[in-house]
């Protein structure tokens, strides 16, 4: 479960999510660390502030901490399990972005089921309208509804597997096929 593998013939795997707030986060880590380390890959975990200490404020060196490893990571394997309302966690949603734009693969789990539109359904009151797009009843907003588990950005760019063991399974065979 180190932070920095020592073995850099593994590929590295940036494990994002906003498990970092779970209550038993290290023991979850240690679950996934784990679960890496039997598929020959392993874990970067997230920084949560007990990093080294330095003049900078703490979240910018839990931002900087993440962004390096990011950059040195492999693949990314994101928990993007809808966080407080309908969309996943907005800094692990910022991580994968990156992750994209720097070329990295990234598989992520914990995608509820069915279509964005059907959970904007069932949280929101809309409706289509005359041209048949969907939108929220009282503000007139469009829902994206192109059928996707997730924004199109995020859908349209990466994988989606059920759960994190999935995942990472996924990630080894991605892996498996070349460099990035």
């Amino acid at each position: 479960m180190d932070k920095y593998p020592e073995n850099p013939a593994r590929p590295r795997i940036y494990l994002a999510g906003p498990d970092v707030f779970r209550p038993d986060a290290q023991d979850h880590f240690v679950r996934l660390a784990a679960a890496c380390d039997a598929l020959g890959l392993a874990a970067l975990l997230p920084a949560d502030g007990n990093e080294e200490q330095s003049a900078e404020a703490p979240e910018t060196r839990i931002y900087e901490a993440n962004m390096q490893r990011l950059r040195g990571a492999d693949g990314v394997v994101a928990n993007l399990a809808c966080f407080r309302g309908l969309e996943p966690d907005s800094g692990t949603v910022f991580e994968v972005g990156a992750a994209v734009a720097l070329q990295i693969p990234v598989v992520a789990y914990g995608v509820p089921a069915g279509s964005y539109a059907d959970r904007a359904r069932s949280a929101l009151q809309c409706a289509p309208d005359a041209a048949g797009v969907l939108r929220e009843s009282g503000s007139g907003v469009a829902v994206e509804d192109f059928g996707q588990p997730l924004n199109l950005m995020l859908a349209c760019s990466i994988h989606i597997a059920p759960t994190p063991e999935a995942a990472l399974r996924k990630m080894a065979e991605l892996l498996a096929l070349g460099p990035r």
